[in-house]
């Protein structure tokens, strides 16, 4: 039996165990009934990969990504599972929460399956460019996105608010921007940012003043210098290495050999930082000119910086460039930040940072390491998978082209020839996987579930990629540290399953709402919807495959 005093004792610790559970659920209610935010900034860097936040931690400043690591919430094991991680079926991912199986948008392009015409993930052609020159399928329009956005919900609940995507690419600004949002995109022939006439016939008075300004050419001869000194860079690779596309040193000046600017030196602005602060500077002219985070109706920014994206294509994301990009864009970030913080109020907003793909290292400096390493010749493959099958089954062509990381079969030649199907894909398989670069292989019977795979290693993020009116018929896995490209006019790419092309950082800041910390949840990039739906107090995206991310 217990005395009066434990008694008394353990009512008090009862007591007090009860009060601060109370106490630590309305610091959490508290912060969830903090109000919707203003504005939600929602930021992408292309082709970041999770290592280069956490490797150069050391180097960053003490503001840009580094408020996000030491005053926001970060996941240290976030990904796609999808398995074909290109840009466009990223960005379409984001603010959906939806993966391609869902959104449509299996990859930047695609053949149609039935015609084997190229398809470009924001083509439409009813639809062109203001103020500037439109390519053949040029990305003007959300038509192929078959799901809604976050910012599609927040504004059929209140068409006050305002949705804004701007990048570099027009998938980068489109995608996120969603049905009812509005896209601008950096021009790479004019040096302007231009929307398209789906979303408005002519640009406001705030974007043609902006673009009268002819910000791009003050960085004519503007030099790209190291940011440290030489000795803070002996963790990348250092510069000029054999296997880099051309423009592979700093320092790199911007029209160099150019008597004026012009499209040559609008376009090479994109593989720097110089582009990621003019689509910076557009994102305040957006913000001063709609009035963005003005009032109590919420609004979306996305900016989606292309910089990093063209220069780990070029030079790979072990490179000093690549390293230096990082802390260049850290610095702009910070900037971007104090601004925000000024202009929004600091309590008014949330930002987000993510990336639609990481990067494989290049096959070159693998090789440099010991790994089996390589580039699949795409066209070669081809031509032996078709001469493989004629071996067995007859004359073809059996194979009509490459689509979205994966092969377009002759569809009407199988059915003509009254060739089993299966036992093709079976022999199809055989032959692919007997390719040095080549590690898996998918049919659509395979990922319809109609028969069982050989193998389902990566079965689930293939399901996830697979959109039956436009994936192949065949889709492929490349081998790890293996590329699927013949040329070198790219020294690295992304686009599999594996871990560094689908591991990527999910950061969140806004004190309000967002508590500190590093968060070690496997989380994927589909729950940053249905989180800033909760935030902003709208319905999840009906699409969304998500669920709410586990803030402290």
């Amino acid at each position: 039996m217990k005395t009066p005093f434990l008694l008394r004792f353990s009512r008090a610790l009862g007591l007090f165990l009860i009060t601060a559970a109370l106490l630590t659920s309305c610091a959490t209610t508290d912060r969830s009934d903090a109000g919707k935010p203003r504005l939600v900034v929602f930021l992408v860097v292309d082709g970041l990969p999770q290592w280069q936040v956490i490797d150069y931690r050391d180097q960053l400043g003490p503001d840009g990504l580094a408020r996000f690591l030491d005053r926001g919430a970060w996941f240290s094991d976030a990904r796609y599972g999808h398995a074909f991680t290109a840009t466009a079926p990223g960005h379409a991912t984001m603010l959906t929460g939806a993966y391609p199986r869902r959104t449509g948008i299996v990859g930047n392009e695609w053949r149609d399956p039935k015609t084997a015409q190229p398809v470009y993930n924001t083509g439409d052609e009813a639809y062109t460019y203001i103020d500037n020159q439109t390519a053949k399928l040029a990305g003007t329009s959300p038509r192929n996105l078959q799901v809604e956005t976050v910012g599609d919900v927040l504004r059929r609940a209140d068409a006050r608010a305002k949705v804004i995507g701007i990048s570099g690419k027009d998938r980068g600004a489109i995608l996120p921007a969603g049905k009812t949002g509005t896209a601008y995109v950096y021009m790479g022939d004019s040096g302007r940012f231009a929307s398209s006439t789906y979303y408005m016939k002519s640009h406001p008075a705030w974007v043609t003043g902006f673009n009268d300004a002819k910000p791009a050419d003050r960085y004519f001869k503007a030099a790209w210098s190291p940011l440290l000194p030489e000795p803070a860079y002996a963790r990348s690779q250092p510069d000029d290495r054999p296997w880099y596309s051309r423009g592979g040193k700093l320092p790199k000046t911007f029209g160099e050999g150019m008597e004026k600017p012009g499209p040559a030196f609008y376009g090479s602005l994109l593989p720097s930082h110089f582009g990621d602060a003019l689509a910076l500077d557009f994102a305040r002219a957006a913000i001063a000119g709609e009035a963005l985070g003005q009032d109590e109706v919420p609004d979306i920014l996305a900016i989606s910086l292309s910089g990093h994206d063209y220069i780990n294509h070029a030079y790979g994301a072990e490179s000093r460039l690549s390293h230096d990009h990082v802390l260049q864009l850290d610095r702009l970030l910070a900037s971007f930040f104090a601004d925000l913080d000024r202009t929004i109020g600091k309590d008014n907003y949330i930002a987000v940072l993510t990336a639609d793909h990481g990067f494989m290292p290049a096959p070159e400096y693998s090789q440099s390491l010991g790994r089996n390493a390589g580039r699949q010749n795409i066209p070669l493959t081809l031509e032996r998978l078709n001469k493989g099958l004629e071996a067995k089954f007859g004359r073809g062509p059996w194979v009509r082209t490459w689509s979205a990381n994966g092969i377009l079969l002759d569809n009407a030649h199988i059915a003509s020839s009254k060739v089993d199907r299966r036992s093709l894909e079976q022999e199809a398989r055989a032959i692919l996987l007997a390719e040095p670069g080549i590690v898996g292989m998918y049919s659509r019977s395979d990922v319809e579930g109609t028969t069982a795979p050989v193998s389902t290693q990566f079965l689930e993020q293939m399901q996830k990629t697979y959109f039956a009116e436009r994936s192949p018929d065949l889709m492929i896995v490349p081998r790890p540290y293996w590329m699927f490209e013949a040329r070198r006019a790219a020294t690295s790419t992304h686009g599999s399953p594996h871990a560094y092309d689908s591991q990527v950082p999910i950061l969140f800041y806004g004190p309000r709402w967002v508590g500190r910390g590093k968060v070690d949840v496997p989380v994927s990039v589909v729950d940053i919807a249905p989180t800033l739906a909760r935030f902003l107090g709208v319905a999840t995206p009906s699409a969304s495959e998500g669920k709410i991310l586990p803030l402290p």
